[in-house]
């Protein structure tokens, strides 16, 4: 694969820079290296907060969240995080999250879901269930899911299980998430050894979620292992292009559709896994940044702004 020719030279830089805080081999390291350097890189990356975003930490029902708001918000965003289900935590993505409410006016709750491999699956996506029913007796209904990579699949997960359970979601935007898809064809051969995650990356973060491999048929781990796509809440799928998990939103956007629902998938050219931390620094994720923003405001006021 030709990176030098897909890939701009501001994403290069990002890449460089990511790379000299947290390297391609930090999965070989221990848990607790992988999760020290992961939260130093995102320190290095984090923009100040809008000074109108207040937050609030705080548990609902048990589980850590910080609650983001702005002004009086009649909706929220429940956000889970990426980091491979290993790393990450409030911290990680406080920016992102400051910012999404800042765009959109909604209130965000970050969900501090447990990790592996202390906490085996289904343990993150009990978490974000927990925070959802939470939320929805807390503030009302009217909750868009958002989250990215790791993030992405857990909100999915919640998405398939809340239907005959609340109607509480307007819609989920799930941007370069990871959903179970087939390792051994499409882009997870195109993009093996794609800049900062290859296919083992992914394996090693499926791995890890679950003793003795990962369970078959289970929504909850893999949303594409559903048999049913039905019912499911306007779904907006936004990925990168050269990224091994890409061709996983692809085929999640075909099995809603087929099912008869609302999904649209958006494939960003020339953006690599994890390109959120570089929307201040990489036009390309800036202007993907500013499209997922759209999406989740638009989801929250009943708006399918999408012609597939």
């Amino acid at each position: 694969m030709d990176y030098e020719r897909l890939i701009d030279e501001e994403t290069w830089d990002f890449i460089q820079k990511t790379g000299e805080l947290y390297p391609d081999d930090a999965v070989e390291m221990s848990i607790d290296e992988q999760r020290r350097i992961y939260d130093c890189m995102a320190r290095e990356f984090r923009a100040p907060r809008p000074d109108f975003v207040t937050i609030k930490d705080t548990r609902a029902a048990g589980v850590p969240v910080r609650i983001y708001s702005a002004g009086d918000p009649t909706r929220t965003v429940l956000f889970c995080h990426g980091g491979g289900f290993v790393v990450g935590g409030l911290d990680s993505h406080d920016d992102i999250c400051a910012e999404i409410c800042a765009q959109t006016g909604y209130r965000v709750v970050a969900v501090d879901y447990r990790l592996a491999p202390e906490h085996k699956h289904p343990a993150g996506f009990e978490d974000a269930w927990t925070v959802l029913t939470w939320a929805e007796k807390t503030y009302g209904k009217g909750v868009v899911l958002a989250g990215d990579s790791a993030g992405a699949n857990i909100c999915a997960a919640v998405a398939h299980h809340a239907r005959g359970r609340t109607d509480a979601l307007l819609g989920q935007v799930l941007i370069y998430g990871v959903f179970g898809g087939d390792m051994d064809q499409g882009s997870y051969i195109e993009h093996a050894q794609a800049p900062m995650l290859t296919r083992e990356d992914v394996r090693y973060y499926m791995d890890i979620r679950a003793d003795g491999g990962a369970p078959k048929d289970d929504p909850r781990f893999a949303p594409l292992a559903d048999n049913d796509f039905s019912g499911l809440p306007p779904t907006v799928l936004v990925t990168a292009d050269c990224d091994p998990v890409r061709d996983d939103s692809r085929d999640y956007r075909d099995r809603i559709a087929a099912a008869g629902g609302k999904a649209h998938w958006i494939n960003e050219p020339g953006l690599i896994h994890g390109y959120l931390r570089a929307r201040h620094s990489v036009s390309r994720a800036r202007d993907s940044f500013e499209r997922i923003s759209i999406a989740i405001e638009a989801l929250g006021q009943g708006i399918w702004a999408y012609d597939d």
